[in-house]
């Protein structure tokens, strides 16, 4: 298995901390994001790592520079220029991605996210339900939005649950059940061409929420909840990241 690690946000909400840092060099437990993602990442099996740069593009080089990569293959994805989004930037490093091979499932992993959940299990999961994508998502983590799966964990829809806008191409079954996405995904490497042409009709900045709802009548992307309990902190906020340091120290 590839993986991208998303790494380019400004991370506006920890400011004044990301003025100075970027959001995947905060750390947690002494240990900066982008080295425990990249860790668990490894520790996993994964064999090739994409991380994406912007805010800090310099600092986030330097310190995979200065850690020798932590010994596995990482590439950068440029996008000083622009930030493209989750979206926009899976496909602007899909070379880097496929590498001329579009046979081995990509993780896409958010740098603010701290969790344990395994992620063999998860994989194991998107290849046994021959899936375009696979999401790490939760029934009962408090959202005002979230992806809408029928009985089968397919995804149906999404759902705005402060105004009760649903959207989707299809007709969403009576009984889908909302749930809150994980920032944590698998996909399948012939899914970016889809993106590719869903940027070139969308522009090229583009989130991969709003890419998963309208092409879900064209794709089988299934939800993936973990089967033992596991912890998971968006770091991305002063109360979640004191949060978080509470909960991994």
């Amino acid at each position: 298995m590839k993986a991208m690690i998303f790494a380019a946000g400004l991370g506006s909400r920890l400011r004044p901390l990301t003025d100075t840092t970027p959001k995947a060099l905060i750390e947690v437990g002494g240990i900066p994001m982008l080295e425990r993602v990249t860790r668990r990442l490894i520790a996993a099996g994964v064999n090739r790592i994409v991380v994406n740069v912007h805010h800090h593009a310099d600092s986030i080089e330097h310190f995979l520079r200065n850690n020798n990569n932590f010994g596995a293959d990482i590439a950068i994805s440029n996008e000083r220029e622009l930030l493209l989004d989750t979206g926009g930037g899976v496909v602007k490093a899909s070379a880097l991605l496929t590498d001329g091979r579009c046979d081995e499932p990509i993780m896409l992993y958010n740098a603010d996210i701290l969790t344990d959940f395994p992620i063999e299990e998860m994989l194991a999961e998107h290849i046994a339900g021959r899936a375009a994508a696979t999401l790490l998502v939760s029934t009962d983590r408090p959202s005002t939005r979230g992806f809408l799966f029928d009985d089968n964990r397919r995804l149906c829809g999404w759902i705005n649950h402060v105004s009760g806008e649903v959207r989707s191409p299809l007709t969403v079954p009576e009984g889908a059940k909302a749930m809150a996405f994980g920032g944590i995904h698998i996909i399948n490497p012939e899914l970016i061409e889809t993106m590719t042409a869903y940027g070139r009709n969308n522009g090229e900045i583009f989130s991969l929420t709003p890419f998963y709802t309208a092409t879900c009548d064209q794709n089988i992307y299934r939800a993936y909840i973990p089967h033992a309990p596991y912890r998971w902190v968006d770091i991305g906020r002063h109360d979640t990241l004191e949060q978080a340091r509470l909960m991994f120290d």
